[in-house]
């Protein structure tokens, strides 16, 4: 039994089912009531320093915080769009994992951003590169599925996970520490749940290409002896001779041309 088995086992009946719904119906709240200005958007953000001061609330209340978006109409079908993909990917993963690991993804990942961001506490945390974690999770376990760019074009969603990683990448390079310990955060939990399978495929891919390059590299032979195997290639200095008295081709080496017995069938 693996450790995540025995944490479901104790632990299993405390998980949130279709925990994916709750965070959206929270995001929502947050923006509808931002926009009537009955809550001020900004009281959610997380800030390190703020938590230290005694608004510890903000771990949490940023998991709901979203952008109110711009653009008009166009803005807001976006960003029910957003919350369309992000309610599919996490009900796929859920009915992958199970609810009780897909509720611990969620928490790691929301764990390691919360805990390393106290390393920058004056800079503002996102839950953006959670929502990365869990795209890259949904890319690893169905890299063939296919979605629709600006709703015409298909791309499969691999290509996507590796524009995200490039993204990811450039991001750590130039971002400010706050921005690379949030990304750090996002890989590390994506490494936590699949860097042994990773590892793993790896392995199997390196072992399957060496074996094709032994293959490929090993020299191929003309003759071989019917009774001791030996080749034109591995002994060069026997000669190789075909016996017109056996039935069939049958090649045999100078050692056994007049020693074998000849095969009638």
């Amino acid at each position: 039994m693996s450790f995540l088995d025995k944490l479901e086992r104790n632990f299993g009946r405390f998980c949130i089912h279709n925990l994916t719904l709750y965070i959206i119906i929270g995001q929502v709240f947050v923006v509808l009531t931002g926009m009537l200005g009955t809550v001020n958007p900004a009281n959610f953000i997380y800030i390190p320093a703020f938590a230290l001061a005694g608004q510890w609330w903000r771990i949490i209340t940023f998991v709901f915080v979203t952008s109110i978006p711009s653009g008009g109409m166009f803005g807001y079908v976006f960003l029910v769009f957003g919350w369309w993909i992000f309610y599919f990917m996490g009900n796929a993963l859920e009915a992958v994992w199970g609810s009780f690991k897909y509720n611990l993804f969620l928490i790691f990942g929301w764990a390691l951003t919360v805990g390393l961001s106290f390393l920058a506490p004056l800079i503002p945390v996102s839950n953006v590169y959670l929502g990365y974690s869990l795209f890259l999770a949904f890319a690893y376990l169905n890299p063939e599925f296919e979605m629709l760019i600006f709703f015409v074009v298909p791309v499969k969603v691999r290509w996507l996970a590796l524009v995200v990683w490039v993204f990811a990448v450039f991001g750590f390079i130039q971002g400010s520490l706050g921005i690379r310990l949030q990304i750090i955060s996002a890989a590390g939990n994506v490494i936590i749940f699949f860097g042994r399978d990773i590892w793993s495929s790896a392995g199997n891919k390196t072992r399957r290409v060496g074996r094709a390059v032994r293959t490929a590299q090993a020299p191929s032979f003309r003759h071989q002896c019917t009774i001791c195997k030996k080749t034109d290639v591995s002994n060069t200095e026997l000669d190789f001779r075909y016996c017109s008295k056996c039935a069939g081709d049958h090649c045999y080496c100078s050692e056994h041309i007049f020693s074998h017995e000849h095969l009638t069938k």
